[in-house]
């Protein structure tokens, strides 16, 4: 349960094994921008919630899944009422939702980054932009020496920076040097463990603005190498942002529900990019949920995500 859809993804998985996805439902909920000025997720957001788990969860039992996870992320976790709405989400449906903190999704964000590229790729440095957060990991091993989430999500910059379509100019401007002096201090503890053998980006909105910069579109496989360039994004964010939202939309790669945030996404990108001193970023096709999921499989103790018990298994994440 992400800012911006709930997505059920239902996998075969075993310990040891690669996660085949297998059918992917997903419903545009737009939580984040339900939250009121005292920071309360709205009755009719939970409702519209507790009917997403409600089906997901038919549509997993009808799929044959042996076990749900069920994981919510920076919307739900910045919620003031995030204790009830849990509780009730519960009590309609059975369905317990477990909160990730912001670092946790940086560190299994890392384990799925680290579990496709392997051990060759030596110390790897991972963003993943979200709707409401930016996460970042920098490390050798399956658990990254810094794992840091920051504010910086794609929704949340364009609901408080960007509101005009086409965004403004000079709030781009504003914005841009803004982004820098927050990443400044992000990216010097990032980078202090040592400087990394490959950068990596992950997520919806890598994967969108790497295909607007000439990558291969999502037709040619998860294996084609794509990336996206310093070169390529200055270019992209040039032509972007003097285009209304519904124009980008008709752009190929960017979906509908996605295209408002994609300015605030690029220049968060950009952000990063540049106060990592990073010009090319690989785009990985593993982000969070295959993180979760090979958590789970690997059977971690409860402090990593949540203890389970994990044989061969359909199962449903949403």
């Amino acid at each position: 349960m992400g800012s911006n859809t709930v997505h059920l993804l239902v996998v075969d998985a075993h310990r040891g094994g690669h996660p085949t996805p297998m059918s992917s439902t997903k419903a545009v909920l737009r939580l984040a921008e339900q939250i009121d000025a005292d920071g309360r997720m709205s009755d009719k957001a939970v409702s519209k919630l507790i009917d997403s788990v409600d089906e997901f969860t038919h549509i997993a039992a009808t799929s044959g899944c042996e076990q749900i996870m069920a994981f919510a992320t920076s919307a739900v976790r910045d919620a003031t009422n995030s204790d009830d709405l849990l509780d009730e989400v519960e009590k309609r449906t059975g369905v317990r939702i477990a909160v990730l903190s912001g670092r946790d999704e940086a560190r299994l964000t890392s384990l799925a980054v680290r579990r496709w590229r392997g051990w060759s790729a030596g110390r790897i440095l991972a963003l993943d932009i979200g709707g409401g957060s930016l996460e970042m990991s920098n490390g050798v091993d399956e658990e990254p020496d810094v794992a840091l989430s920051l504010p910086l999500g794609a929704g949340r910059l364009t609901r408080e920076w960007l509101p005009d379509d086409p965004p403004d100019r000079r709030r781009i401007g504003v914005l841009r040097d803004w982004l820098d002096a927050e990443m400044r201090a992000p990216a010097k503890e990032l980078l202090a463990p040592g400087a990394p053998d490959l950068c990596v980006g992950t997520s919806k909105t890598f994967r969108s603005l790497a295909r607007l910069t000439g990558a291969a579109p999502s037709s040619a496989g998860p294996r084609v190498r794509r990336e996206l360039t310093t070169s390529g994004l200055r270019q992209l964010i040039s032509f972007i942002s003097r285009m209304t939202r519904s124009d980008r939309a008709e752009l190929e790669g960017v979906s509908a529900d996605r295209a408002g945030q994609l300015v605030a996404g690029a220049l968060v990108a950009e952000a990063a990019m540049r106060a990592l001193r990073v010009d090319t970023l690989e785009i990985c096709p593993w982000a969070l949920r295959e993180g979760v999921i090979l958590r789970r499989l690997d059977a971690e103790p409860a402090d990593s995500f949540e203890p389970s018990q994990t044989t061969g298994a359909r199962g449903g994440v949403g």
